[in-house]
């Protein structure tokens, strides 16, 4: 199964795992090439990847808003500290009407294999442009979206120590973007959820729990009124953990599971829904944990990952003004590099991030802070120098 191979993918942390398919690769590849030479589920025109001399291709989309001034650090502090990798930037521009930015883009991705973007903005209301962040996902078939929402001990918030995963399926349900209007002034917009999706998801949460330790899935949802749809969901989920008895399942409604939250954050463990729930408790969570500006997010699909801040925002009404948190940025770039398999480079950031928000709490005013967004930088690039000794 195609899910079971991307275990290892969504497990950075685990290095020399065994792969759960029967034709197992080498312990020694990296999540990149796991996910490009044992492709199963989705058969696609595949571009060979570039890379050369040890080196990987990225594809950077800054986004709108702060995206590009974010994206501009990652540069510098990938440079500081020598990263083995090189950045293809592709700007797509939020007001055209067709999406040849974002074809290029796409092409661009498939070349590399990953990239890292900001939010992507699409200012025109006309119904045939889609959005461009829904069409990036689903055209390179990233069905899974994986937030870690861990309590950073520099941040002051009113829950301590709070670790939770929220896995959201990634292509479809609200997000399938197919409305009409039937006849003048009623609109009906179509909420897909298909059983294949459901159990790649399904499972792609059930292994990660096994392989990073967690002992329980909490499958989210609506079922009590959306019977087909999310039930359909809730009873793959229900099957599947049928198949781990060793992990604790629970469902509850998504009303009482954003209470809940609020509440009682430490009775969660690793969170399952489908896509427009997987986005209102991703910035719950995130909104407990300090706000938009901390966590990361990665979309995975069986051939290609894309990294980016955890809340999807573009933070227009910030940008160029030196006080944009650069800290869920940087922390994609930290999960892209461990993703490509550059440990030494990955830990010593994510040691020096540490350092910056943590111990010496040098924070944005988001956070509680009155440090800019350059002051953050380099306090990190500062810190890179004292943890690599």
């Amino acid at each position: 199964m195609a899910v079971r191979i991307l275990s290892r993918l969504v497990l950075p942390e685990i290095k020399g795992a065994a792969f759960a398919s029967s034709a197992a690769a080498p312990a020694t590849l990296s999540d990149f090439d796991v996910q490009h030479k044992t492709p199963v589920i989705r058969k696609q025109q595949l571009i060979p990847k570039a890379q050369y001399g040890g080196r990987h291709a990225v594809t950077m989309l800054p986004g709108g808003g702060i995206g590009p001034e974010c994206m501009g650090y990652v540069r510098d502090i990938f440079k500081y500290i020598g990263a083995p990798v090189d950045f293809e930037v592709v700007d797509i521009d939020p007001n055209v009407d067709n999406d040849d930015d974002v074809q290029y883009a796409i092409t661009t991705i498939k070349r590399n294999g990953v990239g890292i973007k900001g939010n992507i903005e699409t200012k025109s209301e006309a119904a045939y442009v889609t959005s461009r962040n829904v069409a990036l996902r689903n055209e390179l078939d990233m069905y899974a979206y994986v937030l870690n929402c861990k309590s950073f001990p520099g941040v002051c918030t009113r829950h301590k120590d709070i670790d939770i995963t929220i896995i959201r399926q990634n292509t479809e349900g609200e997000y399938a973007m197919l409305e009409h209007e039937s006849v003048r002034g009623v609109i009906e917009s179509m909420k897909v959820v298909t059983a294949s999706n459901s159990e790649r998801v399904a499972r792609f949460a059930f292994e990660f729990a096994k392989k990073n330790g967690k002992k329980k899935v909490t499958t989210v949802h609506k079922a009590n009124i959306m019977k087909l749809s999310d039930g359909l969901f809730l009873e793959t989920s229900r099957r599947l953990a049928k198949e781990y008895p060793e992990i604790e399942h629970n469902d509850m409604i998504i009303d009482n599971c954003c209470m809940q939250l609020v509440a009682k954050p430490h009775q969660f463990d690793v969170m399952l829904m489908t896509n427009l729930y997987g986005s209102i408790v991703s910035n719950v969570v995130c909104g407990l944990l300090g706000g938009a500006g901390l966590l990361s997010g990665r979309n995975y699909g069986d051939h290609y990952a894309v990294f980016e801040p955890g809340t999807r925002n573009t933070g227009t009404a910030i940008a160029g003004k030196n006080v944009a948190n650069p800290i869920a940025m940087i922390n994609a770039s930290i999960d892209m590099l461990e993703h490509l398999g550059h440990h030494y480079h990955a830990e010593l950031l994510r040691r020096a991030v540490h350092r910056t928000v943590n111990e010496d709490r040098v924070l944005t005013p988001d956070c509680g802070g009155t440090a800019s967004s350059t002051d953050v930088v380099n306090s990190i690039i500062g810190n890179i120098g004292q943890v690599g000794h």
